[in-house]
């Protein structure tokens, strides 16, 4: 495939991938899930500005333990992680957001081999533009290739190019927004993309108590609450949507048999709004949920069975003092 390219600078470079013809819009998948039965709205939507500040404010509260954990995973062992492979590596990172946490890992690599190549996705060509200035701007040893896509769509295209031995990263309990087999989907798509020996980092939120869980998903003060709620918001500003928010609440449930937390939004009352792109209108009983989310957890039985089904072998595991979430090195086979 032939793919736009955008030098920006010596060190820094931009692939957005062309968004495929059956790729879904916004409005398609509103559509899809609000006509489904139980009804349903994709996560994927909850980052738009108002979503994105939502979410950072979420990783500020005590309850939210996520953030700050894997956080302290990479500070204290990161020095550990980026020699594992065993010689000279480049980065290649699903969903780099603002690569907050990934600079950690990107001054310890620097720090080890003198230079890096930096490749994030993220399906943001303005996001990425943005953190990838600031990146190459920050430290003089580091040039990056950015793709603006699907994580899907980018690695099973051809754009991808690697120079030394890859270490692929799917932080942030990213991988525990996908269904089972979804993710198992995507492990082995990445698995694809990288050669034998090639290394991919997953950040995942161990199985705890319900209590615990649920708190983390539904904070006393409200944000959790808010940021759900904003996708509503987000098809009433974008597809002129008559959603009265305050006719839903929030609700987080772990579910033990599965490890997985579920978010819905609650209906407080039998009710209909319209939306005019998509042409529709929906209508809920009291008490009817949309779900919105689930956040599926790992233990180490988990994270073995992933990686064996999708051409992986674990290589080792790094957790923080409280034991809550862990980051594991998978080695492609």
């Amino acid at each position: 495939m032939h793919e736009p390219l955008t030098t920006v600078s010596d060190r820094l470079e931009i692939v957005e991938l062309p968004r495929a013809a059956a790729t879904q819009s916004f409005a398609d998948d509103v559509r899809a899930g609000l006509t489904a039965e139980p009804k349903a709205l994709s996560s994927k939507y909850f980052y738009d500005g108002l979503g994105s500040a939502l979410f950072d404010a979420i990783t500020l509260l005590p309850e939210y333990y996520l953030t700050r954990a894997e956080t302290e995973i990479l500070r204290e062992c990161g020095w550990e992680i980026v020699r594992v492979l065993d010689e000279p590596v480049e980065f290649l990172e699903l969903g780099s957001g603002s690569a907050t946490k990934t600079r950690i890992l990107i001054e310890e690599a620097l720090r080890v081999q003198g230079s890096l190549r930096y490749c994030p996705i993220d399906i943001s060509t303005d996001a990425l533009r943005d953190s990838s200035t600031k990146l190459v701007d920050a430290y003089p040893g580091l040039s990056i290739r950015a793709y603006a896509g699907d994580y899907f769509e980018v690695l099973a295209s051809d754009a991808l190019r690697f120079e030394r031995r890859a270490l692929a990263m799917l932080m942030g309990s990213n991988i525990g927004n996908y269904a089972p087999a979804d993710a198992r989907a995507l492990v082995t798509l990445i698995g694809a993309a990288l050669r034998p020996s090639d290394g991919l980092l997953i950040g995942v939120d161990r199985k705890k108590d319900r209590e615990t869980l649920e708190l983390a998903y539904d904070d006393p003060t409200g944000v959790t609450a808010a940021f759900n709620l904003n996708l509503l918001g987000r098809v009433n500003r974008e597809l002129g949507g008559t959603f009265d928010l305050s006719n839903f609440e929030h609700v987080a449930r772990y579910d033990e048999r599965r490890g997985c937390v579920d978010s819905f939004l609650r209906s407080r009352v039998a009710q209909t709004a319209r939306i005019a792109s998509p042409d529709l209108d929906v209508t809920l009983g009291a008490g009817e949920c949309i779900h919105t989310e689930s956040s599926y957890k790992f233990d180490e039985r988990d994270l073995n069975e992933l990686a064996a089904a999708t051409g992986f072998a674990v290589r080792k595991s790094w957790h923080d003092r409280q034991e809550r979430f862990d980051v594991y090195l998978l080695v492609r086979t």
